[in-house]
């Protein structure tokens, strides 16, 4: 069983198409072109299915081969397949509709009237589909014809509208409507895909099999994704009877000192008070740092004490190279003559075992974690959730995103899926990439990864002891196999 199992795994990993490779050849293949600081001009050919070739406009943001391609001249690619979309740009704004007949400005598919560098901003423009938002950074963009036009990557774009991506036999870019988008991260790690990024993992929290890793058992600074430790020890204490979700805290000076500098992020003002149904939504939706630390103040009676609780609580969950400076994740300075500068810090293994126990234990977490947007009563705050992948892609129910200079920015993801038994925990964790654009195109190509795994043989069901308690779970493919094995010839017995 092993055998074939792994036989198995590798004819579907040959079979997947490396969306980002596939998209870096297609992209080699257009004629060279001088080097510029922003944005670089350019062409290529595109082709959906067996249809006509047709030449899209691109700008390189930046850098050669980092490529946008024009939303309008795309429509017009896909405009008599399934995956037909109508289109409206603004100055500020994107609306796309799939399954509406796209209506041409008049200009689409036309190479560049001039060679000239545009100066545009890539950025988080209101981007709609169907009339919901979603988090994409793309370039906006005022053609000579008074028509403006939208840059996407054509990464995101495939992802948006599930269409797989390969070059075809004549070079050009082939949108495939009837595959769905696909990805491997064994192919994208050799052509160096991951090198802008400290490490990597996605896999089953249920079952503990994990489905891809890179890096994942090196230390790195973590940010705040720090504060689902701080989570889970406010679970503790609440489960525990110390404190209760509507119990008052008073915000203390130190809380309203942070809240103040510029790492605040909610206004909180020594002596009010907030309950700690509020901080745990301010904690986990913007991160707010203030809001962590009057979690441990009221928890541990200071930061100093709940720092230890927290270092303890990863000795006992195994996370041997955790180790915690804060509750919030920001740079701490020693009080040496000469201060270093340190943060919290664990590797991605780590993290998933974090994440893991968190969701196994504490399942409700994720009714704050899933939530778009809340309001903290007490304050009369609209707190907004920082995870893009919210607003991309169904089935997300978190986690916590973080960003420091050294950490870079971090994401852990969980997504739900279902076996027709019972529903697992995916998770996915992104530690380190450059920005938070390359943190959400990274995490939601693992993301969908961690689906496409999952439904191609992912999902043992936990097993539990005879107190009910999870028990120890394999973290390898080819153990969780052995896990529905045992379990089949149970049922059988």
């Amino acid at each position: 069983m092993k055998t074939k199992r792994k036989t198995e795994k590798k004819a579907v990993i040959r079979k997947i198409t490396s969306v980002i490779v596939t998209v870096a050849l297609a992209v080699s293949l257009l004629p060279a072109r001088a080097f510029a600081a922003y944005e670089i001009c350019g062409t290529c050919q595109v082709q959906a299915d067996d249809g006509p070739v047709y030449t899209v406009k691109s700008l390189d943001y930046g850098y050669v081969n980092n490529t946008y391609f024009s939303l309008r001249d795309t429509a017009m690619v896909l405009k008599d397949t399934d995956k037909a979309f109508s289109l409206g740009v603004t100055s500020n704004s994107v609306s796309l509709t799939t399954g509406n007949a796209y209506i041409p400005s008049g200009t689409e598919n036309e190479p560049w009237e001039s060679e000239e560098n545009p100066d545009l901003s890539l950025r988080r423009y209101e981007f709609a589909v169907n009339e919901e938002k979603v988090s994409y950074y793309t370039m906006i963009m005022k053609m000579p014809s008074g028509d403006y036009d939208c840059f996407m990557m054509i990464t995101d774009l495939a992802m948006l509208l599930d269409v797989d991506l390969a070059v075809s036999d004549t070079g050009s870019l082939l949108i495939r409507t009837q595959e769905p988008f696909c990805a491997s991260p064994e192919e994208l790690e050799e052509a160096g895909y991951f090198y802008g990024v400290n490490s990597v993992l996605a896999g089953d929290a249920t079952t503990g099999e994990i489905y891809y890793r890179y890096q994942s058992d090196d230390v790195y600074p973590i940010a705040s994704t720090s504060k689902l430790m701080t989570c889970l020890l406010t679970m503790d204490a609440i489960a525990a009877g110390q404190i209760g979700l509507e119990e008052s805290v008073i915000i203390s000076e130190a809380a309203e000192r942070l809240a103040d500098s510029s790492d605040g992020v909610i206004p909180l003002k020594a002596g009010e008070e907030i309950t700690v149904q509020d901080l745990l939504l301010g904690l986990l939706l913007p991160s707010s740092n203030e809001c962590a630390l009057c979690l441990a103040e009221a928890i541990a009676g200071s930061e100093e004490a709940f720092v230890e609780m927290m270092n303890r609580k990863a000795q006992e969950l195994g996370l041997s190279r955790a180790v915690f400076f804060n509750s919030n994740g920001l740079p701490v300075y020693t009080e040496d003559s000469m201060p270093a500068k340190r943060q919290n810090r664990m590797s991605a293994e780590d993290m998933f075992r974090l994440a893991s126990y968190l969701l196994k234990v504490y399942p409700q977490i994720t009714d704050i974690t899933s939530q778009k947007e809340a309001k903290l009563q007490y304050l009369d705050f609209e707190a907004r959730n920082s995870n893009p992948l919210l607003h991309n892609m169904s089935g997300i129910t978190g986690l916590k995103t973080g960003t420091t200079n050294k950490a870079g920015a971090c994401l852990v993801t969980s997504l739900s899926a279902d076996d027709g038994t019972m529903e697992h925990d995916l998770i996915v964790v992104v530690l380190g990439t450059e920005d938070s654009m390359e943190r959400g195109r990274v995490s939601e190509l693992l993301a969908r990864y961690a689906l496409q795994a999952f439904s191609e043989g992912g999902g043992a069901s936990a097993a539990a002891d005879a107190e009910g308690t999870v028990r120890d779970l394999p973290v390898h493919a080819e153990a969780a196999v052995e896990l529905v094995i045992r379990g089949a010839l149970r049922k059988g017995e």
